[in-house]
């Protein structure tokens, strides 16, 4: 298990969308390891394969956010939702590619997620509040679409502009 970079915005590849998995293999099992301790560490609460560059659709969440609560990793390989509730919520949200920007984002309450899990089994579950929020921001990963591509232009650009400030900042060291 080793813990992967993870691309900042703007980044090509965080555009593109990811190409479904063939089928659970040892090297899904470790990226899927790869993934939770990667996502564990940074902290975050999700992440899509996207993020660390492996266009496949594949990403990890453990949105139990009590830290002394047990850890509730899941890994959801090919995932589609299969039911949305008319019902929204609304969630401050965040990414691990876009870091310390934060930015309301508008999301069904509830859904029903379908996907292949590490066990080669279809397993399909409904999530609500910080769960669905997250499994539909994973998603959207997967189909080269960030969190900012849901709110204006203006603030949508103000966070790419401190996101090339910081990328700047960084490779200066």
């Amino acid at each position: 298990m080793s813990l992967r970079p993870i691309l900042i915005h703007p980044d090509p590849r965080l555009k593109k969308v990811a190409e479904p998995v063939a089928r659970v293999t040892p090297e899904i099992e470790a990226l899927a390891d790869d993934m939770l301790a990667t996502m564990y560490e940074a902290p975050g609460v999700g992440l899509a394969a996207p993020q660390i560059g492996i266009l496949k659709r594949i990403f990890v969440m453990d949105a139990n956010r009590d830290p002394e609560a047990e850890r509730q990793p899941m890994v959801l390989i090919n995932p589609e939702i299969s039911w949305s509730s008319e019902e929204q919520n609304s969630y401050d949200e965040g990414c691990l590619s876009i870091p310390d920007q934060y930015a309301e984002v508008t999301r069904p309450a509830q859904v029903t997620m379908r996907w292949l899990g590490l066990d080669g089994k279809l397993h399909e579950q409904d999530f609500d509040e910080l769960w669905a929020t997250c499994a539909q921001h994973e998603l959207d990963h997967l189909n080269g679409i960030l969190f900012i591509d849901h709110i204006s232009a203006i603030k949508r650009q103000m966070i790419t502009r401190k996101m090339v400030k910081y990328k700047r900042e960084r490779a200066r060291g």
